[in-house]
């Protein structure tokens, strides 16, 4: 496929972060972002969220992921 056209590029790249934000919505209802672990701190004006445990979740459920589908590939 190429992206020669800009109308084409603009429509996937509004695809990909449509998706992106529907996974989002899902992983925020089914709990991730919210987990004990996930650091939070607020003081005065300033607030810093890190969801520690949400990307140690996510990650290795991609690791395992991407484990099987390389193994049924090779």
């Amino acid at each position: 496929m190429a992206f020669n056209d800009p109308g084409k590029l603009l429509l996937v790249v509004g695809l990909v972060i449509a998706l992106i934000g529907g996974v989002l919505i899902v992983a925020r209802r089914l709990g991730l972002g919210q987990l004990p672990g996930d650091v939070t701190v607020s003081s005065g004006g300033f607030s810093l969220f890190f969801p520690i445990v949400t990307c140690i979740v996510i990650s290795i459920v991609l690791t395992v992921v991407l484990n099987i589908v390389l193994r049924l590939r090779g």
